[in-house]
């Protein structure tokens, strides 16, 4: 039996197994292959990732693969793989149909998550921070929305701006009309190709089980979705088929768990240096900020006592005042 690997993913929330739209599409298509040697570390704890970039793969022979078209691309060679049966017609159309998603639906979904500032006050950032420990939980979730924003100006062009209001409609005008072409092409059949998965179901569920699932304050495709009866029930479908209840646990793919016999920390043999070096980092970048912001300023005091900015200056009066 060839040996196992591990994909690490944002844990699950809202009946979903990871409210990470990336990690959600590797888990979906992990569900869809033949049963896979592969261990799904959903984490609660931060410092088990293998890096700080996620879906994220480790492999036995090559290393950590990021990204989840690489992901899926590795799984592919490793005889794992959901399009066997498909034409090349199919294989066309499932590359126009991800086209597709990443031109009209990621763009939307975005700013649905990361933009909206209600939505990132009160939900995204939230829960971010709340899953990540201190003191990563300041640092990580800006750099997510950093990563986010920059991924949306790279989709959407140098036209793009976060305060435009006209571009903004136009986000979710062409969020919507993809969403009714995914509902004419899957019309009554239980996949897009048919009775089987394959790797487009993977990318369509995970743009869309997000949306459905996840209570936002603002939320304005979940309306136009719950429309697309179809797309619902589509959704609800693969999470009855391919996740347990909770949506936290793969039928075909054993997460795991810490036991006795091999503790957490036993998983990174330089887990506690890790931890260390992220507590120093995060203490200097806090310290950093407090002084790039003006929290906190730092004054020379002379010998006397005096500060020195503040003798500075009554000198300076006073060669005014002799002049």
């Amino acid at each position: 039996m060839a040996a196992p690997m591990e994909l690490y993913c944002w844990r699950g929330d809202w009946g979903l197994p990871s409210v990470d739209i990336d990690c959600l599409t590797v888990l979906t298509f992990a569900c869809y292959t033949a049963v896979l040697p592969l261990s799904v570390v959903c984490l609660y704890n931060w410092w088990r990732r293998p890096s700080g970039q996620l879906p994220a793969l480790k492999t036995p022979s090559d290393g950590v693969v990021f990204q989840p078209g690489k992901i899926i691309t590795h799984l592919r060679k490793q005889k794992y793989n959901a399009d066997y049966d498909l034409s090349a017609t199919q294989g066309a159309d499932t590359l126009a149909f991800i086209s597709l998603l990443e031109e009209k639906l990621l763009p939307a979904l975005i700013h649905l998550f990361w933009v909206d500032a209600k939505n990132y006050v009160e939900h995204t950032r939230k829960w971010y921070a709340e899953t990540i420990p201190f003191p990563l939980n300041f640092f990580i979730p800006n750099q997510m929305h950093k990563r986010y924003l920059e991924r949306l100006q790279l989709i959407r062009g140098e036209s793009w701006r976060e305060e435009d209001e006209v571009l903004e409609k136009q986000l979710y005008s062409d969020a919507q009309e993809c969403l009714g072409l995914l509902s004419q092409r899957l019309g009554t059949q239980k996949f897009f190709f048919g009775e089987c998965p394959a790797s487009l179901d993977a990318y369509i569920f995970s743009h869309l089980a997000p949306i459905l699932n996840i209570k936002l304050p603002n939320n304005r495709l979940q309306q136009h979705l719950r429309s697309l009866s179809n797309l619902c029930q589509y959704c609800n479908s693969i999470l009855s088929i391919y996740f347990t209840q909770d949506g936290e646990s793969l039928p075909r793919i054993s997460p795991k768990t810490p036991t006795a016999e091999t503790p957490d920390f036993d998983d990174e043999p330089n887990k506690r240096r890790n931890q260390f070096l992220s507590l120093a980092f995060g203490l200097m970048a806090m310290v950093s900020y407090a002084l790039l912001s003006g929290i906190i300023s730092i004054q020379r005091v002379s010998g006397d006592g005096a500060l020195e900015p503040a003798i500075a200056m009554e000198d300076h009066e006073e060669e005014e005042e002799e002049e």
